[in-house]
This record gives C-alpha cells, sequence and structure tokens, in this order.
C-alpha cells in the first residue's frame, strides 16, 4: 500500500497443557512456551509495530507467590525490547540464584513470566497515541485471584460512548473512555458479578472461604460473564482476555470482521490473528488450524478443558477484505491464491487501457506487498499471449517458418523491477516543501527498463489517499520516460471510512470522495452535500435500526469510470510528461477473488453494523461542519 495507514493489531495466546517439566524434557528448555510466544507475535509484527505488550499466569500458586507478570513496550522495535527486558530478568534470576537451576518448581515460583498461560499483542496506535499506557495488554486488578483480568484485542468499538454511559449507570467511573478500558470495565463487572455470587452460594453449601476458592474456579461461566458483558458491544473485535486463576478466553464479533484462528493437541492451545502464524510457530497442516466462527468464543478452563461457545448471535459474516488485499501475511495458502486472483480479474481493463499492445507495455509494481499481485497479472497477461500465438500460428498454417515460429513464440510480458525503495532513507524534516522534495528520492528507479513508447502498468494494492502516488511515485516513474503511466489497484475505489480496526475515519481525505466532490461542483449538483447532511443529521436520534447510510447518496450520480478517471486527474502531477491513468478493481471482481471475506463496507458503504452507519454519517457531518476531529 503506497499510502501509509494505520491499521489492525495482532493477539496471540499460548495455553500449555502439560507441567513445565514435560517441555523441559521434550524440548530442552522450561521457557518452551515463552520462545513460542516470541515467534508468535513476531511473526505477526506486520500487525502492529508501534507497540507490543506479553503477560503471563502461573497456575496453582500459594497466597504471597507471585502469578501474574506483564511488560510492555512503546520503543521503536517494541517487541524485540519485552523480550530482551524478560529474558534480562530471567538470566538476572538464574545469575543471582544459580540453585534455582536445580528444579523446574523454584523457578516457575520464583521466576516471573514463567508460566503456563501466556497472552501477547502487538499494536498500532490508530488514534495517533503511543504512549506506555495505551499498550496492550491491560490489567485489572484485584486481591481476588478470580476477579484480576488482564485484556488484549484486535479491535475498535462504534459506541464507545454508549458503552461509557453503561458503566456509568451501574456504578462505574472509569479512569477513561478509550474502548480497550470501557471494555475491559464492562467484563470486569460481570466477572466480579458472577464471583461474588458463587463465593455466596459456595458458602451456603457449608464450605469455608479458603475451599471456596478453587470451587469458585471449577464452576466460573466464563461464557454466560461474556454474553452479559458483549450484549451492547458494536465494532469488529477479536478480544483476549486471562482470568487470574488460569481461564482464559478470546470473543470474535458476531460478522467475523476480525480474525481469529486456533489450534489445539494435547499440550497446548494457540489462539492467533493469523492461521500461517500457528501453522509456522508449530508445525502443523493447514487444516488443522480453526478459524473461531463469528459471535462464538474458544474458552479454556484452568483445568485445560477448552471449549467453543456462542456467545452472541451471528450477523452475516462480513470478515474483513482487506486482510486478504493487503493485512495478513501472504504466506496463508488461502490468501496468496486471493491476491494472485485480485491480479488476474484486473487485466481485462489493463489490455483496454493499452489496446492490448502487450508487447510496447512494461509490467512492474510499487510496494513490494502487492508483489502476490503483480504475480497474478503477469500470468494473466501471459496466458492472453498465449491464445493470440495459438490464433497466429493457425493463422500462418502451412506458411508457418521456423523463423516465424520463434518470433511468435518468443513474445511474452516484458517484467521490469522499476523501482526499489531505499529503506534505509528517512524523510526526517516535517516542513512541507522539504518534506516533498526528501520524498521523491524514497525510490529509486531502473533506468533504461523504458522506452519512451512504452505503456509503463504500475499494480498497487490499494489507493485511499493518493498523497504518496501524486507527490512522489508518480514524478519518479516519470523519469523512466514512458508514453503512459497505468496505475491499478487490486483494492476497488475506498469512498468510506472504516470503523472496525483501520485508522482511516475522515472523508475528506479519501481520493474517491474528492474525486465524486469535484464532479459535483462542475456538473453543478453539488447541493447534494447539503442533502445528504441534513439527511445525516436527521438520523442522529433515530433508533439503531431505522439508521441508514445516507452517503451513499453522494455517490450515486457516478459510474465507477466517472470517478476513476477524475482520480486519475487529481492525482496527476503537474509538468510530468506521461499521460496517467488509474484503474481500480470492481467489487464483483474482489468478492470472486475473496470469496470468503465479503466485508466491503469501505467500498460499497454497506456496513454490517448500526454503528457503521452511525459513523459514516459522522464523518459526513464533521466534513460538512469542518470539524477536524474523528468520527468514532
Amino acid at each position: 500500500m503506497s499510502d501509509a495507514i494505520k491499521h489492525e493489531c495482532g493477539i496471540a495466546l499460548v495455553r500449555l497443557l502439560k507441567p513445565l517439566e514435560y517441555y523441559k524434557e521434550k524440548y530442552g528448555t522450561a521457557y518452551y512456551g515463552i520462545n513460542k510466544m516470541y515467534l508468535m507475535m513476531e511473526k505477526q509484527h506486520n500487525r502492529g509495530q508501534d507497540g507490543a505488550g506479553f503477560a503471563s499466569i502461573k497456575l496453582n500458586m500459594q497466597p504471597g507467590e507471585r502469578y501474574m507478570s506483564r511488560v510492555r513496550s512503546n520503543q521503536a522495535q517494541p517487541i524485540q525490547d519485552i523480550f530482551n527486558q524478560i529474558n534480562s530478568r530471567i538470566n538476572d534470576e538464574l545469575k543471582e540464584n544459580p540453585e534455582y537451576n536445580d528444579s523446574i518448581d523454584i523457578q516457575k515460583r520464583e521466576i516471573p513470566y514463567l508460566g503456563e498461560l501466556m497472552l501477547g499483542h502487538v499494536r498500532y496506535g490508530t488514534f495517533g497515541k503511543n504512549s506506555i499506557e495505551s499498550v496492550h495488554p491491560f490489567l485489572r486488578q484485584n486481591n481476588w485471584m478470580h476477579r484480576n483480568l488482564i485484556v488484549a484485542g484486535n479491535f475498535n468499538m462504534t459506541n464507545v460512548n454508549e458503552l461509557f454511559s453503561n458503566l456509568i449507570r451501574i456504578g462505574q467511573h472509569p479512569k477513561e473512555k478509550a474502548d480497550t478500558i470501557t471494555v475491559m470495565e464492562k467484563i470486569g463487572h460481570f466477572l466480579d458479578d458472577a464471583v461474588s455470587k458463587l463465593y455466596k452460594q459456595i458458602k451456603k453449601e457449608g464450605y469455608t472461604k479458603m475451599e471456596a476458592s478453587p470451587i469458585i474456579a471449577e464452576r466460573l461461566n466464563v461464557a454466560k460473564i461474556l454474553r452479559k458483558a458483549a450484549k451492547n458491544f458494536d465494532g469488529g473485535y477479536a478480544m483476549a482476555g486471562l482470568i487470574g486463576h488460569g481461564d482464559a478466553f478470546v470473543l470474535r464479533d458476531p460478522a467475523g470482521i476480525r480474525p481469529t484462528y486456533y489450534y489445539q493437541d494435547d499440550e497446548v492451545v494457540v489462539v492467533a490473528s493469523e492461521r500461517p502464524v500457528i501453522q509456522t510457530v508449530f508445525n502443523v497442516n493447514f487444516d488443522d488450524v480453526k478459524e473461531l466462527d463469528p459471535g462464538k468464543a474458544i474458552i479454556i478452563k484452568k483445568d485445560g478443558s477448552t471449549s467453543t461457545k456462542k456467545i452472541l448471535d451471528p450477523l452475516e459474516r462480513k470478515a474483513c477484505s482487506f486482510e486478504r488485499i493487503y493485512f495478513s501475511r501472504g504466506s496463508d495458502a488461502e490468501i496468496y491464491q486471493e491476491r494472485k486472483n485480485l491480479g488476474r480479474f484486473l487485466l481485462p481493463k489493463i489490455l483496454k487501457a493499452i489496446d492490448e499492445d502487450i508487447e510496447n507495455t512494461v509490467f512492474s509494481y510499487i510496494p513490494n506487498t502487492a508483489e502476490t499481485s503483480f504475480y497474478g497479472m503477469v500470468k494473466q497477461a501471459q496466458d492472453f499471449l498465449n491464445e493470440k500465438k495459438e490464433e497466429e500460428i493457425l493463422k500462418e498454417g502451412a506458411n508457418l517458418t521456423s523463423e516465424r515460429l520463434h518470433e511468435i513464440l518468443s513474445k511474452r510480458p516484458r517484467i521490469e523491477k522499476v523501482a526499489i525503495k531505499d529503506a534505509k532513507l528517512r524523510t526526517f524534516i516535517t516542513e512541507d516543501s522539504s518534506r516533498d522534495d526528501l520524498v521523491t528520492h524514497v525510490y529509486d528507479v531502473t533506468y533504461g527498463s523504458v522506452k519512451p513508447t512504452d505503456n509503463l502498468v504500475i499494480i498497487d494494492d490499494s489507493i485511499v489517499r493518493g498523497t504518496t502516488l501524486k507527490k512522489s511515485i508518480l514524478r519518479i516513474l516519470d523519469r523512466l520516460h514512458p508514453k503512459t503511466i497505468i496505475v491499478v489497484s487490486s483494492a476497488p475505489q475506498i469512498r468510506y471510512p472504516d470503523c472496525y480496526g483501520i485508522d482511516m475515519a475522515r472523508m475528506e481525505d479519501l481520493i474517491a470522495f474528492k474525486a465524486a466532490l469535484a464532479l459535483h461542483e462542475e456538473r453543478g449538483t453539488i447541493a447534494i452535500v447539503e442533502e445528504v447532511y441534513k439527511h445525516c443529521k436527521n438520523q442522529v436520534d433515530l433508533p439503531d435500526s431505522e439508521v441508514e447510510n445516507a452517503v451513499q447518496a453522494f455517490y450515486e450520480p457516478f459510474t465507477d469510470e466517472e470517478i476513476s478517471a477524475k482520480i486519475s486527474e487529481l492525482l496527476c502531477p503537474e509538468g510530468i510528461n506521461a499521460e496517467v491513468q488509474i484503474i481500480y478493481q470492481t467489487v464483483e471482481n474482489l468478492h470472486k477473488a475473496c470469496p470468503k471475506n465479503l466485508g466491503d463496507w469501505y467500498f460499497t458503504g454497506n456496513y454490517p453494523t448500526a454503528g457503521g452507519n452511525r459513523v459514516v454519517n459522522r464523518s459526513f457531518m464533521n466534513f460538512y461542519e469542518g470539524v477536524q476531529g474523528r468520527a468514532y
């Protein structure tokens, strides 16, 4: 994605099902779980590089012995930083107390982080905040073991104000309104309530206070707690939690917006945001890793028993398609094929743009994450050429000479690495004019790879704002002196803000919105802006069931091609010689390429929850009113 946007987060949970001695004997280390957590977090660093955190719980500790540990970092390399801290603590303890090496039980009791239950998180700061207080996991502490709660997640709630108000009504006083705190306090409230009721019930049965603790752990109904807590959640989420005595859960939103995968054998239960992470770290097959169904939670009890429970009624499945286009690692078997298909399906539009003149066309990609779609595009171009070759050979018939046959068969798509990013170059000056000049040197071009008679086709994952294209990439590519530069987006036009985890909150930042606005101005239909604004405002106090996306009417008068043409015009920098054309994927082909991830609200405005419709309307109202704040 040439436009940098903040997005997503990643979770990793490991529950060891055997005593630590087992892993020492089989794998040579009692730190097996910590090592696996490091790998799982590092393999998901693509999902968050602003912060990272790790928490662990030791099972069956005695009163007075520390059983919870947490470490967080917002340093430049946060994953490395937290595990450096963990390793330093462990090594210091062993150096100062060499007798700890004699017993795994002593190590577990005395050394922090060495436990059976671990939760990790990698984070992007979608709200522009990256203080250490904003880094997951979050901790809710209590002297009652069962009331301690550790929470981390990949989520964004659209109705955080409502959830915050609900907490006030039940007598709580949350320290801030952030959705992570609000969600944790909501779960924590019903956890407290459940523990209190169990305690009273167990006392009536004649058990002593000390005898009550293990019985509470056994009887605690985590699914029931989650059902009460999540009743009014509106958003996309994969939410993980650890309870002090050793229960754990991961809850997925009912539309399946945020991804969640898990694996279980007789040694471990593992949950992560991406399937290939589990496959790689635990060396298991594709089919061994299961996807958690929307609206369900995987619940791991202290005794290791594991189940999936329905927490919320599932909605129509709308798994985020951006996961497949860009966010998730392309090493997933399904995602790899889907991204190739995204490239394949674009070829008909490309052929039309170049008048089928493949011989005078160079194919390439920017940035590196678009490489897989590029392979699909080129493979389809090769198939197209093969059909042409067959036609030519059949047409020549008996008159075909060996020289002519060689000429026909030698035709193939021209593939070049036309731009190489200098990863070491940093734009350290923030003043606009100076910074723009620096940005134009972030990429080196391969001189001589393109002729003045050539079309240059560049595929990108998506074009969100287009700022980098206009200020940098198109100017850089023009140095190669092509006749035409055709930028191809493997994603459709992004027309609406996202509110479920991706940092696309301001509608006026989207280049598709700017293009539609410019078309309305040109055609004298700009009055629709006020009409849409009034429609948005009139829905503010309506119940969720009656709220609709009023902004879709803003785009209705224009075809996709008209908006793409205007985007091409808006993004073409002054003074470049090449003709510029922008081509987008269609929504239909996106669904064809990614049939299991049909979440497309940023393209179509079809939000899966009422909160999404409220957010898009608020975003338009902010634009109209000149409000710079976020819509959620």
